[in-house]
């Protein structure tokens, strides 16, 4: 491949990089993908023939392009609205202008001004998308440009020197000349040996690598302003979500049934808390008409964050009881945010946060087209058994920091309610022998969810109950239904034996990835369970009676996932916490690890010093008879072999340091430093000699001109040609053949038999 061919093939991949990222960012649809490809085979197929575009035709279609541009902006707004149609406009002016100047006669402006285009669709595909996906494309395009842009000006330097050889050697009428003139046409000024091209895309390589090396700690520690809110690449919610003041028997079921991502948690678990089942709490409902729970109260507080982002919602006993969960909420049609059961505080640049004071259910601002990134901190940990047995009182009447009045709103019950249920929950109350509230609200769970006490109940998604009370027709016909039939169930059989009850809808804690250490919760997780109120320690105690078989779960999607999508998820959390999401929260986390990281380092190596220190006073005061001989021998020989390790290592950096110093990084990595430091030397040897022979004709290099300048001045084709071989040995690496030894060697012994014969 010639050099001229490769820079083509190079500028050709920057382009198509840009479009490559609209494509990928959303912004271009494959049908105008496609097109854009072909356009770029054509260019390539007609560069360098007589049907390329002239410059003028080239232009006059460039201008052409700007009322296209205006008309194309006015269509989109009046197609899909006008919010996306100057985006959609844009990407349709980038395309089409780069397309013009692929196919006219390209000057070094016209190279340029396509670099130009490239660049600005990146741009904008930056601001369409925040996949992990963006930031592969984006490193392509570096590469590619970086590459793009040393060809340019090796090509642009090239057509400055052959053009000052032309001159000189054309006045010299010889037949070496006139051999010299034609390698230097044929060569044009650039390398173009397979060995040279292959290094042109590792220099790239290597400048990219510096580039990110330098790049990104300047982009981790400088301070992060603004939201944490993130735009979703266009895309906004789509689908019933069901998580608002009022929920139907069947929402729940319906929303199992997709395996739409909702959000990703990752959790630092309390030691108090470990080996519970996490469940992200969304609404509590307590007002039930038969099919529909509602929030009987809406009242509730607004809460502002502090200087650090921080909503104070509550307290703990102990801070080791706390267990902090970072969410990641995908766009969603609801406000809801979620957190494990008594948040006690959230932590996100969040423009307020409202907390409903009955149900505790916590809401922000909608985010249908946006990501949203928050800390919660729970004190999960509920009262033990024992204790909730204990509780046998009335109900109070005033308000608690957990608990709202007025009561009857935990124990209302429909007029319609089938009397059959209150029997039921009689005869469980029996069956199990239960004398307290705690023990009565276990027996109905397992009930519903073990088959114990003479339930025999499955989970199903499909709609099996229904007529005029589709509680009754589940609990004494169909007997199989969603998790929010079950969870009814419950809440109904404790009221109507005086028990404070509500339901609650959330997800389930969702598939562990190991690699991305996070739970990824999807749609399917959705779950409905029920709190229950203990009023001596004004707690809310959860109970799950949805049996444990049958249920969706993310669970069954992960287990059929490879280790390549996990580590795709994985890559995907990455890029969204510490790069679209990244803020001051996590630069002083990052700071913290590392300081956490280099504290343990510095302990380490403080303790092995004192190790040593005290195993050389031990040896020392057995070799005086001042100490315990065995000891010292004990210690001496657990720390010998350690010492003789870390001297060898260090014997071995050190000549190895030695060796790159003398002969260079790459002449140490090729193994080849001789034949390298040889081909130099001898570089330098021949030119040294051509220099003496020009001495004595009186030519003398002057201290400010560089070889090539001395010998264009000269007027000796003899000292042009042997400058040229020394300058790509010297300075480009390259090795004399046996052939050009020889003809250089000949051509010496020529230039000093005429200053003998002189």
């Amino acid at each position: 491949m010639t050099f001229d061919k490769f820079f083509r093939a190079a500028s050709y991949v920057t382009v198509g990089c840009g479009a490559l990222a609209l494509l990928l960012a959303g912004g271009l649809g494959g049908w105008l993908a496609a097109g854009f490809a072909v356009a770029l085979v054509v260019a390539w197929c007609l560069e360098g023939t007589k049907r390329q575009l002239s410059e003028r035709a080239g232009l006059f279609v460039v201008l052409l392009a700007l009322p296209v541009f205006y008309l194309d902006w006015n269509w989109q707004a009046d197609a899909g609205g006008a919010k996306h149609a100057g985006v959609s406009a844009l990407v349709h002016l980038t395309l089409f202008l780069s397309t013009v100047k692929l196919l006219q006669v390209k000057a070094d402006r016209d190279w340029l001004f396509l670099y130009l285009i490239s660049f600005f669709q990146v741009l904008l595909a930056a601001g369409l998308s925040i996949s992990p996906v963006y930031v592969a494309t984006l490193g392509l395009y570096l590469f590619s440009v970086l590459l793009t842009v040393v060809c340019f000006e090796l090509r642009k330097a090239a057509r400055v020197a052959p053009r000052s050889e032309t001159r000189l050697l054309v006045a010299q009428d010889s037949a070496r000349s006139r051999r010299l003139l034609a390698r230097i046409r044929g060569r044009g000024g650039a390398a173009q040996t397979p060995r040279e091209l292959r290094r042109l895309p590792v220099a790239a390589f290597c400048l990219l690598l510096l580039i990110l090396a330098l790049a990104l700690p300047i982009f981790f520690i400088t301070p992060r302003f603004g939201d944490m809110a993130m735009a979703a690449g266009g895309s906004s919610a789509t689908g019933y979500v069901g998580f608002t003041d009022q929920v139907s028997l069947g929402d729940v079921g319906r929303l199992q049934k997709s395996d739409r991502l909702v959000m990703r948690v990752r959790v630092e678990e309390a030691n108090a808390g470990r080996g519970r089942i996490l469940r992200w709490r969304g609404v509590a409902l307590d007002n039930f008409d038969g099919r529909t729970w509602r929030r009987s109260s809406n009242t509730s507080e607004l809460w502002t964050a502090n200087e650090r982002g921080m909503f104070q919602l509550g307290t703990t006993e102990d801070l080791r009881r706390l267990t902090t969960q970072e969410f990641f909420v995908e766009p969603i049609d609801t406000p809801v945010l979620f957190a494990a059961s008594r948040a006690v505080a959230l932590q996100g640049a969040l423009p307020y946060l409202r907390r409903e004071k009955a149900s505790g259910t916590l809401t922000t601002r909608p985010h249908t087209r946006e990501r949203l990134v928050y800390r919660a901190y729970s004190d999960t940990v509920e009262p033990a058994p024992e204790v909730l047995r204990l509780d046998a009182g009335a109900y109070p009447r005033e308000a608690r920091p957990n608990f709202q009045p007025p009561v009857e709103n935990y124990l209302w019950l429909p007029g319609t309610l089938d009397p059959r249920i209150a029997q039921l929950a009689r005869s469980i109350e029996a069956s199990s022998g239960a004398r307290t509230r705690y023990d009565f609200a276990r027996a109905v769970e397992a009930h519903l969810n073990r088959n114990e006490f003479g339930g025999a109940y499955r989970y199903s998604l499909e709609d099996l109950s229904g007529g005029a009370d589709p509680l009754a027709d589940f609990l004494f016909r169909a007997r199989a239904g969603h998790c929010e039939f079950f969870s009814t169930a419950m809440a109904v059989m404790l009221r109507t034996q005086g028990i404070a009850a509500r339901v609650v809808n959330g997800f389930q804690s969702g598939s562990f990835n190991d690699a991305a250490d996070a739970y990824i919760v999807r749609q399917q997780d959705a779950h409905s369970w029920v709190e229950v109120y203990f009023p001596a320690t004004d707690s809310w105690v959860t109970f799950d009676p949805t049996p444990v078989e049958g249920r969706p779960s993310s669970a069954q999607t992960a287990a059929a996932q490879s280790r390549w999508q996990k580590y795709a998820e994985a890559l995907d959390l990455f890029w969204i916490q510490y790069v679209v999401a990244y803020d001051k929260q996590e630069q002083r986390t990052l700071a913290n690890t590392l300081r956490g990281g280099l504290g343990s380092l510095g302990r380490s190596l403080a303790s092995l010093t004192r190790d040593l220190g005290r195993m050389f006073s031990s040896a020392w005061n057995s070799l005086s008879g001042a100490g315990d001989a065995d000891a010292a021998r004990r210690g001496l020989s657990a720390y010998v072999p350690r010492l003789l390790a870390f001297g060898a290592a260090l014997i071995l950096l050190f000549f190895l340091v030695r060796r790159l110093r003398r002969r260079g990084f790459v002449a140490f990595a090729r193994r080849k430093p001789r034949a390298d430091a040889d081909a130099s030397a001898s570089a330098v040897a021949f030119y040294e000699r051509m220099l003496k022979a020009l001495e004595a004709r009186g030519l003398r290099r002057a201290a400010h001109q560089t070889p090539l300048e001395f010998a264009l001045d000269t007027g000796v084709p003899e000292a042009l040609q042997i400058t040229q071989t020394y300058n790509s040995v010297r300075f480009g690496a390259r090795r004399l053949s046996q052939t050009e030894a020889a003809e250089i060697e000949q051509t010496l012994r020529q230039m000093e038999g005429k200053d003998s014969d002189k």
